[in-house]
């Protein structure tokens, strides 16, 4: 009788220190993934939770400015969005190099913390995609922009995209780009885009 009671108590103790070593190993495991997160994988986990309210994000900019922001797509180092804090709707493209915080509540942390269930293929042409690629786009379609800057607002159209900057030539919002509207021409370093409103 008491070696039936010795072994159940040993073999109670044995289930314990599986299931401590099994936690433990869960913890870890979870602990490394948060650690590989970026801040682009958390826009993509909260933009997954599916309702509208909590897909807005709050942006804190590196210049101070806050924004609020409904990313829709993702590149490697940047997002489309629209911004949602604006009297009209607009359209943005923001590097993520120019985001200081990310503003957001109790459940869109929780939710950017969360494993997506359809995990976004990195593979995938749009995810590869960086920033001046997007912009030869915006320069090919001859699109009038915005751009922000630390040193302050453009109004323009992209003339050309180098490999770290861009060519505005700036002119009136309202007008298109000719030649006699244009009042100068501006070379941008890429680093110092915040956002460029379409």
């Amino acid at each position: 009788m008491r070696w039936d009671r010795l072994f159940d108590d040993l073999e109670g103790q044995l289930e314990r220190e599986l299931s401590a070593e099994e936690f433990d190993l869960r913890a870890e495991e979870e602990r490394l993934r948060i650690g590989r997160l970026t801040v682009r994988d958390r826009l993509i986990a909260i933009g997954e939770c599916g309702h509208a309210t909590e897909q807005s994000v709050g942006v804190l900019l590196t210049t101070g400015e806050q924004l609020v922001v409904r990313p829709s797509s993702f590149g490697r180092d940047w997002l489309l969005a629209e911004l949602a804090n604006e009297d009209r709707r607009s359209r943005c493209v923001m590097p993520l190099a120019g985001v200081a915080a990310l503003l957001l509540t109790r459940s869109q942390i929780e939710a950017s913390l969360t494993q997506p269930e359809n995990p976004v293929n990195e593979r995938a042409l749009s995810a590869r995609l960086t920033l001046p690629f997007v912009l030869r786009d915006l320069c090919r379609r001859r699109a009038a922009v915005s751009l922000h800057t630390a040193a302050g607002d453009a109004h323009g159209t992209i003339d050309r995209v180098g490999r770290d900057h861009l060519d505005l030539a700036v002119h009136e919002p309202d007008r298109p780009r000719r030649s006699r509207a244009v009042t100068q021409y501006r070379v941008v370093p890429l680093d110092q885009l915040l956002l460029v409103r379409l």
